[in-house]
């Protein structure tokens, strides 16, 4: 795994030692086995953004300090350059760029998510997280897959949903789309 991932790994371990908390509980409190969760804090696998979101929340501290291990600043505002939000690589067929991570104590997390194709054989990745999501279509056309339906986002389409049932996306047409996620 990546650098990256190991440090993130690493700040995960701390925050649940500084917290006194087993992997046990954490695992629980995630919804998902203390195998997966030791294998998200110990870097061997990469962690999904709602993971990290989740986790976070827990904390009572930002995705970002998950991230880079800083602490958010801006208190009024934050103005992001097109293509300047906090780059997340973590997940093969999902691109996210973080676009509120320097602004401290936000209440959503907006993310500009860039979808790839699925290749032949395979299939969409879902999650559950807390809370609730809206995608809207900015360029492309994305399949969403939630709690087993398809829905077609083109673009101006939008959903809202409970994120709490499985969902994942996948561009259609064999090119890449473009959605403004926000999880909340």
């Amino acid at each position: 795994m990546s650098e990256d991932i190991k440090k993130i790994a690493m700040r995960l371990r701390e925050m649940r030692e500084i917290k006194g908390k087993t992997t046990e509980e954490m695992a629980e409190r995630l919804g998902i086995t203390n195998e997966e969760y030791l294998e998200y804090e110990s870097g061997a696998v990469d962690m999904p953004i709602s993971f990290l979101s989740e986790v976070a929340e827990y904390f009572e501290m930002q995705v970002y300090e998950l991230l880079s291990g800083d602490e958010p600043h801006l208190k009024v505002y934050q103005h992001v350059k097109n293509g300047k939000g906090l780059k997340i690589e973590r997940s093969k067929q999902y691109n996210y760029q973080h676009l509120a991570y320097n602004f401290a104590n936000n209440r959503v997390l907006p993310l500009l998510v860039t979808v790839d194709p699925l290749e032949e054989g395979q299939e969409i990745h879902t999650n559950t997280h807390m809370g609730q999501e809206f995608d809207y279509c900015l360029s492309g056309r994305t399949l969403i897959h939630i709690n087993g339906k398809d829905v077609i986002l083109e673009e101006g389409d939008s959903i809202y949903y409970n994120s709490n049932y499985p969902h994942g996306m996948a561009a259609l047409d064999g090119k890449p789309s473009k959605l403004l996620v926000i999880v909340i």
